[in-house]
C-alpha cells in the first residue's frame, strides 16, 4: 500500500513525507514545485513532478503505485494574495481539489485527508478557543476556498465510497527536530520564519500590522503549532481512517495563543540579537485573535503533541534557519556565526 503526499516538496508536506517513511510507509510525491523544493524530497520517497490537476499525470500515478491514500497539502496558502487574486486561489486551491478528489475516486481510494485552515472560521469571540461546531464565516477567498473544498469532502463521502479528514491547521511553524525539514521558501510570510530571517540579517524588518486589536498588547494572537506536531496529527488521521474510522473535521492547536510582539520578543532573546520592528496598517482579512480547541483530535484521533512550547519552536527555526545558511556557505549578513544558545538538535 501506497501514500500520495501532494505538495511533498513544501514546507508541511516535506516534513509529512518524512514521517511516514520514518514508520514504514511506502510514500510518492506530487509537486509542481512553485514553491517547494526538489531537495526536500526524501530520497526513498518516489517523485513525480506536475499538477495535481493534470489528469494525465494522475492516471499514471495511480497505474504505477498501488496508491491507498492521499494527502493532499497542494495549494496556495496567503491571505493578502488570495484578495489581491481570489480567482486564483479559487482554482488552486478549490477546483484542482477537485480535480484530484474525482480521480482519486475513479481509481477507487478511499482515505483522503486534507490541509485546511483555521481561517474557515473568521472572527470569533477572542475570550475562548474556537470548536469545530463554531460559526463558519472565512474572511479570505483563501479560508473561502479551503471551506469549499471542505463541503466537496463531505458531499463525496456521501455519496462514494470514500472517507476523509480534513484537519484545521492553526499557525504552522518550527522545524523537524532531525535537522531533516524545515520552511525554506522563499519570500514566505509566516512570522516565525521572517523573524528567524530578520535576526539572521536576510531581511532589514520585521511588519506588524495592526497594534490596536483588542489583545493584551494591541497586536494579532495566534495559536502557533509545531510542525512535528502537525503532521503526527494526520498520520493519526491516516491511521483512523484505516481503522474505518468516521470522516471528521478537526482542529490542530494547542488552544494556547501568542501575540506578535509575544513571538518577536521571542525571537530576540533566544538568537540574542535585535532587529528592526515596522509598525504598518491593519491587513484585509486578519482576526485580532483565534485560538483552537482540539479536544476532537486528541479525542477522536489519539492526537499528543510533543512539542506545544514557543521557545522550542523558536529554536527548531533558528536551527533551521542556520542550517540553511550552511548550505550557501554563509549567513546572509555575511558573517560566519555560531549559535551559541542551547539547540534542540
Amino acid at each position: 500500500m501506497t501514500v500520495l503526499v501532494t505538495g511533498g516538496a513544501g514546507y508541511i508536506g516535506s516534513h509529512m513525507v518524512w514521517r511516514l517513511l520514518d514508520v514504514g510507509e511506502d510514500v510518492v510525491v506530487l509537486d509542481r514545485l512553485s514553491t517547494g523544493f526538489r531537495w526536500a524530497v526524501p530520497p526513498a520517497a518516489r517523485f513525480y513532478l506536475g499538477d495535481i490537476a493534470d489528469e494525465a499525470l494522475l492516471h499514471q500515478i495511480f497505474a504505477e503505485n498501488h496508491i491507498e491514500a492521499i494527502i493532499h497539502f497542494a495549494g496556495s496558502a496567503v491571505v493578502p494574495v488570495s484578495i489581491e487574486d481570489p480567482l486564483a486561489y479559487y482554482e488552486n486551491n478549490t477546483g484542482k481539489t477537485r480535480i484530484l478528489m474525482s480521480a482519486a475516486i475513479r481509481a477507487g481510494i478511499r482515505h483522503f485527508v486534507f490541509s485546511s485552515t483555521a481561517a474557515v472560521y473568521g472572527q470569533q469571540p477572542a475570550d475562548r478557543p474556537v470548536g469545530e461546531d463554531a460559526p463558519l464565516r472565512p474572511e479570505s477567498p483563501y479560508g473561502q476556498s479551503k471551506l469549499m473544498s471542505e463541503l466537496m469532502l463531505r458531499d463525496a463521502a456521501v455519496a462514494y465510497d470514500f472517507r476523509y479528514v480534513a484537519l484545521r491547521y492553526f499557525n504552522v511553524a518550527g522545524a523537524d527536530p532531525e535537522g531533516r525539514a524545515g520552511q525554506s521558501t522563499n519570500g514566505a510570510t509566516h512570522l516565525i520564519k521572517v523573524a528567524c530571517e530578520a535576526a539572521l540579517g536576510r531581511r532589514g524588518q520585521v511588519d506588524i500590522y495592526g497594534t490596536d486589536y483588542a489583545t493584551h498588547d494591541g497586536t494579532g494572537v495566534r495559536d502557533y503549532i509545531h510542525v512535528s506536531d502537525l503532521v503526527e496529527a494526520h498520520l493519526m488521521a491516516l491511521r483512523h481512517l484505516r481503522e474505518d474510522g468516521r470522516s471528521l473535521v478537526a482542529n490542530c492547536g494547542y488552544g494556547q495563543g501568542y501575540s506578535v510582539l509575544d513571538v518577536l520578543n521571542m525571537v530576540m532573546r533566544v538568537y540574542g540579537r535585535a532587529f528592526r520592528i515596522h509598525i504598518a496598517p491593519r491587513r484585509a482579512g486578519d482576526m485580532a485573535s483565534i485560538v483552537a480547541d482540539a479536544t476532537l483530535a486528541h479525542r477522536e484521533l489519539g492526537w499528543t503533541p510533543k512539542y506545544n512550547d514557543l521557545e522550542m519552536i523558536v529554536r527548531s527555526s533558528l536551527d533551521w534557519e542556520l542550517r540553511l545558511a550552511e548550505r550557501a556557505g554563509f549567513d546572509a549578513a555575511g558573517v560566519s556565526r555560531v549559535y551559541a544558545a542551547p539547540s534542540m538538535l
